[in-house]
């Protein structure tokens, strides 16, 4: 199954990034890029197809478009008169399928999703809400090729932009814990190098572990704080200097609220 990308910037990049170094054949995907050399560079790279026009993407069953919000109309514009049969997925953020459906038609098998960066490692989480005439079969070719990039969840649109903030913007979140967890390692006489691959080996295993386990994530933590020990005693203390209020006021802020 050959798929189309419009845009291959930073979500765009990592999910073609992911595909092609998780197995999918390199010369099954074209894609057009835009005014920068950023599809260019990646293609040097990664080896895949390119297309300076958008209507020249009649090849694709699956199109994933990966633009910002200001440059989405004019994209679905000018893809309009090529859809046909086409499976049309958009990662920008903010768009719904109404407006998807508006612009290129009401017949249009159109979805929204929302992938996060691990999905260049193969490791990804995508949310994704398809349009009522997105058939079984439409979804299937959907998620097999999503599927390269990690774990692909059908959600419904009204939850599809918190499933962005808890999935999409935690990395950030998590990037700076692990930070803040190195300083204190160094702070305590570890090296920068091996205070960093401590931090990032925990957050691995403890993820993976979280996956795997029958126990709740509220257990896991319980089977780690014996009583009176050191780990209860850092639990206490991220609890007094607010962690956890910390991070719903983050996912709070990220979905716009005061």
């Amino acid at each position: 199954m050959v798929v189309g990308f419009i845009g291959a910037g930073s979500i765009g990049g990592a999910v073609i990034t992911g595909l092609v170094r998780n197995g999918f054949d390199n010369d099954q995907i074209v894609v057009k890029g835009g005014k920068s050399n950023t599809a260019k560079d990646l293609q040097s790279q990664l080896g895949f197809q390119m297309v300076p026009k958008i209507k020249q993407m009649t090849e694709p069953e699956v199109i994933f478009i990966a633009v910002g919000i200001t440059a989405l109309d004019s994209v679905l514009s000018e893809l309009q008169p090529i859809i046909e049969d086409k499976l049309i997925v958009t990662f920008t953020g903010g768009a719904t399928i109404a407006q998807l459906k508006k612009k290129l038609g009401s017949e249009a098998k159109v979805a929204t999703a929302i992938p996060n960066t691990p999905v260049k490692v193969g490791a990804g989480f995508t949310g994704i809400s398809y349009s009522d005439n997105f058939e079984l079969a439409d979804k299937k070719k959907v998620s097999s090729v999503l599927g390269y990039t990690g774990q692909v969840v059908e959600v419904p649109e009204e939850q599809l932009s918190t499933i962005g903030t808890v999935a999409g913007c935690s990395p950030a979140f998590l990037d700076l814990f692990l930070e803040a967890l190195s300083d204190a390692g160094v702070k305590h006489g570890l090296s920068r190098k091996l205070a960093y691959e401590a931090a990032i080996g925990m957050a691995i295993g403890a993820s993976k572990l979280a996956k795997q386990s029958d126990l709740t994530v509220p257990e896991l933590k319980d089977e780690v704080t014996s009583p009176g020990g050191s780990t209860i005693r850092g639990v206490a203390a991220l609890e007094e200097n607010g962690f956890r209020n910390a991070v719903i006021k983050a996912v709070d802020a990220a979905e716009g609220e005061d």
